[in-house]
């Protein structure tokens, strides 16, 4: 967390300074956190250079956790690279972050089995092939290091296989389980939903990864077979855990291995001082590349606005689409949204010059800005 005061007080300006804290997910593959962040904080500052700007890129367990992370413990730490196998067994070039004093890795599944991985758009054919093998090679790798902790973050995945690759490339149940016994795992969720059924990996998140109605019966029938081997090896219903659901049911797997869930925005929070900042903070910028009704159960923007809530923070959300209306964000706490698509006139310039659409967003938002943190823009939009 990096904090930027302002350059001047606020008698030079005439306006009461805020405190901001500006707190993104990653954009996509258009941005990482760490970008968003700087990009957000550059926009910010042409409009109001006399804030104070705390910095602080967040991650919710998806593409971008193990680079959020590595930034924020990197000085007691080393980012370890490995080549493992990729969704569609395509070799690729994965990084961990290892924590020698804490003896703790930390993995994202993104790096192994993301939808950023495939070569091309999904497809139907893609989404019954890919597999989450390259995650089970990076624990391997992981425990090879001499790992004691080993922190999976879990989102962004080309796949619906419930784990079940992640666990072949560890010998299979039996052996995973006698290999992870005396190793905490932590299943860093992006999400709360169960493995099956109508809120489920393969029914929410399938047609997200190329699944038309047929495939995603498929992927179904696939996850409940594999269900009854996960609960019968864990000796209670993993499936049905919130969290299961997860990066295409590795959640589930993680479960049965033994590992614990736990949100992914918030073990990113205590590390990145998440809670100081919002102690001492007059407004919350954050952002992602779409909102949609899944930001709010799990995700970074959802976790910042339950905060929020409590301590009765605003907040501005900055998106590369949005797919909320405005009832439903001001219900989460949310009190303006701007899309990045709006703003570049077209979702193409959005994604291919995003850091600079994202600057001159911040810019006019932070424009609109009052005198104080009551008086923030009007209504949020789509």
């Amino acid at each position: 967390m990096a904090d930027h005061p302002g350059a001047g007080a606020s008698a030079a300006s005439g306006t009461p300074l805020l405190r901001v804290l500006i707190a993104p997910d990653c954009y996509g593959e258009s941005l990482t956190a760490v970008q968003a962040a700087a990009a957000i904080s550059t926009g910010w500052h042409r409009s109001r250079p006399h804030d104070r700007l705390v910095i602080a890129p967040q991650s919710d367990g998806g593409p971008g956790f193990v680079a959020v992370l590595a930034a924020v413990v990197g000085s007691t730490g080393t980012v370890q690279r490995c080549r493992v196998s990729g969704p569609l067994d395509d070799p690729v070039d994965a990084e961990w972050f290892w924590d020698a004093a804490s003896t703790t890795a930390y993995l994202e599944c993104a790096q192994a089995c993301g939808l950023a991985l495939l070569d091309g758009p999904p497809t139907p054919g893609t989404a019954l092939a890919a597999h989450s093998r390259g995650v089970g090679q990076l624990i391997e790798s992981a425990l090879s290091a001499g790992a004691r902790r080993i922190v999976v973050g879990l989102g962004g995945s080309a796949s619906t296989d419930g784990g079940r690759g992640l666990i072949d490339a560890l010998g299979g149940l039996a052996a995973a389980r006698q290999r992870l016994a005396d190793v905490a795992l932590i299943a860093a969720c992006d999400v709360e939903y169960p493995l099956l059924g109508p809120w489920g990996a393969a029914r929410v998140f399938g047609p997200q990864k190329g699944a038309d109605a047929a495939t995603v019966a498929v992927l179904e029938t696939r996850l409940n077979a594999w269900a009854t081997e996960l609960d019968a090896a864990a000796g209670w219903q993993v499936s049905a855990a919130s969290g299961a659901g997860a990066a295409g049911g590795i959640g589930a797997a993680l479960l049965a291995l033994g590992g614990t869930a736990e949100s992914g925005a918030d073990i990113v929070a205590r590390h990145t001082g998440l809670a100081e900042a919002l102690a001492d903070t007059d407004v919350i910028v954050t952002g992602e590349g779409r909102i949609d009704q899944q930001s709010l159960h799990g995700k970074v923007i959802g976790s910042l606005c339950t905060a929020a809530r409590a301590r009765q923070l605003p907040v501005l959300v900055l998106a590369g689409q949005i797919d909320l209306d405005e009832p439903a964000l001001r219900s989460a706490g949310v009190i303006a949204a701007r899309a990045i698509a709006d703003h570049a006139g077209s979702v193409r310039l959005a994604l291919v010059d995003a850091a600079n659409q994202l600057i001159g967003l911040t810019t006019v938002l932070a424009a609109q800005i009052g005198s104080g943190p009551a008086r923030t823009p009007g209504p949020a939009a789509q």
